[in-house]
């Protein structure tokens, strides 16, 4: 009996020492918590709420403009009608220009800020020291979830990651 105890003893540490420990974590929520307040994110935020407001007056300009097309359409008034029209599209690709070129300007922001590597330094002696704090052997990334087709929430370490890095 002695012999049956330690010989199921021996195999289950074999199989607990082949289960592999695994966690999530949102990188772009952690990120998000990382430069709330850097000073570049409140530069990006600035520069986004700008161009928007911008691209708002412009789409409240060419409200403005069709509604003024469809008097002169009412009133019979073809020529002024037809002027206002030209504006319209004018005004319409200047716009679409704008919003490309600033939402460009905005993606290359947003990409300088990602790629910072004091951050990913950071990241990754956290997510090392919480790794092998927790007995952790790998550690999955929320953002490239395409192979991950189910997960328990009770991996996710995005929380203890944004406190480790004093969030």
């Amino acid at each position: 009996m002695m012999a049956f105890v330690l010989t199921a003893i021996a195999v289950s540490e074999g199989f607990s020492q082949q289960i592999t420990k695994f966690a999530v974590v949102d990188t772009s929520r952690v990120y998000q918590a990382y430069f709330r307040n850097s000073a570049p994110m409140r530069s990006y935020e600035s520069k986004k709420n700008e161009f928007q407001s911008e691209i708002n007056k412009k789409t409240e300009a060419l409200r403005s403009l069709q509604a003024k097309k469809r008097e002169y359409e009412q009133a019979g008034d073809t020529a002024n009608a037809e002027k206002t029209e030209a504006k319209i599209k004018k005004d319409t690709q200047f716009l679409q220009e704008y919003t490309t070129a600033k939402n460009m300007e905005l993606d290359s922001l947003k990409k300088s800020l990602q790629n910072s590597d004091d951050f990913y330094q950071k990241l990754y002696a956290t997510l090392e020291k919480i790794a092998e704090a927790g007995g952790y052997s790998m550690i999955l990334s929320l953002q490239q979830s395409n192979s991950i087709l189910w997960y328990s929430p009770s991996v996710d370490i995005t929380d203890d990651v944004i406190k480790s890095l004093g969030l």
